[in-house]
């Protein structure tokens, strides 16, 4: 997730993509990303073990900022909101 800007980047993990990025959008969660304005989904990968996904998250957020920059452009070169792209966010 990332603010308008994309000056701000958040690395996490759900079970349910859709509704994380509506509870961003909305603010219903208290943290760093309502703080920010983290609303815009700019990346995500799937996993089928939640295992993979917690030992994927840890290793992004051990990255450098250039490093995440230079994945997230490998598929989203213009940094779209990608939850809009797919419909779920007007």
């Amino acid at each position: 997730m990332s603010n308008k800007n994309r000056s701000v980047l958040y690395i996490g993990v759900t079970n349910d993509l859709y509704r994380r990025c509506l509870e961003h959008r909305d603010g219903v969660i208290d943290g760093f990303t309502k703080k920010y304005k983290c609303h815009d989904l700019v990346y995500y990968e799937e996993y089928s073990l939640i295992e993979d996904a917690i030992t994927r998250e840890k290793e992004l957020k051990g990255w450098k900022r250039e490093k995440k920059d230079k994945l997230i452009s490998t598929v989203n070169p213009l940094k779209l909101d990608l939850a809009e792209e797919l419909g779920w966010i007007d």
